[in-house]
């Protein structure tokens, strides 16, 4: 289980969280809406450990574990991954070697070169992606919906415990958001729980969330079923702003 305890956050002495509750179990799927500013990356970026984001109050425990003080890379290697709102470029390095390294990181075990080629080739067909993507610097030159790709492709090669995923859906087309929600539903099984971020209902269509939550000033205004998402849909967000 991943538990959000009471969670409060800060950034540059402004609180963002102010006392936000989950619990996330192995085979769920929590989706998060809200309207801007509401906490929603916040919180994605708090659970991964972004240090410019300060927990003032509450923990973060998966498994067990307590992570509220650990760095990025301890949180990754327990189980960790977020894929990222506006994922950075890194020129020079090719997807291929980042993938790699990563894995060898997180795992502590040395991985044979042309095996996780081809490995990497399978994951990429049952993608639907292009294997020549894999020789390209990561996110370089990409447009956001090859950026998106490229993020379900490290979610699915990587394969943590437990997946944030911060508003991947955001501005892809038709295709592409039917790549990204089968590498979601590739990943998903009884013992991975996710987090999915979304301002719309659009990939939850795709994606049947168990739990739908509505954040609204940094905080849970209420959590229902997916139907839920349908009334946000509908109705909007404002009879849950003050």
């Amino acid at each position: 289980m991943l538990e959000i305890k009471n969670l409060h956050v800060n950034i540059e002495g402004e609180e963002i969280l102010k006392g936000v509750n989950l619990e996330i179990d192995p085979s769920e799927v929590h989706a998060v809406m809200g309207p801007n500013g509401s906490g929603k990356s916040t919180l994605a970026k708090t659970l991964m450990g972004h240090p410019k984001y300060e927990i003032t109050d509450g923990k973060i425990i998966l498994d067990g574990e307590d992570l509220t003080d650990e760095e990025p890379d301890e949180r990754a290697k327990a189980g960790l991954f977020l894929s990222m709102q506006y994922p950075p470029e890194v020129g020079g390095v090719s997807i291929t070697n980042f993938l790699k390294t990563s894995v060898q990181s997180i795992t502590g075990e040395k991985q044979n070169p042309v095996e996780f080629h081809n490995e990497l080739k399978e994951k990429m067909e049952d993608l639907g992606i292009d294997p020549e993507f894999s020789k390209r610097n990561i996110n370089v030159g990409f447009s956001g919906g090859e950026k998106k790709k490229s993020e379900i492709l490290q979610l699915s090669v990587i394969d943590p415990k437990y997946a944030i995923l911060d508003e991947t859906d955001s501005g892809l087309d038709v295709d592409a958001l039917q790549i990204v929600a089968k590498g979601i539903n590739q990943f998903r099984d009884e013992n991975k729980g996710m987090l999915l971020i979304t301002h719309y209902k659009r990939i939850l269509e795709y994606v049947e969330p168990d739990h739908v939550h509505v954040m609204v000033d940094g905080k849970v205004a209420k959590s229902g079923n997916k139907s839920l998402a349908k009334e946000i849909e509908d109705e909007g967000y404002e009879k849950y702003i003050n």
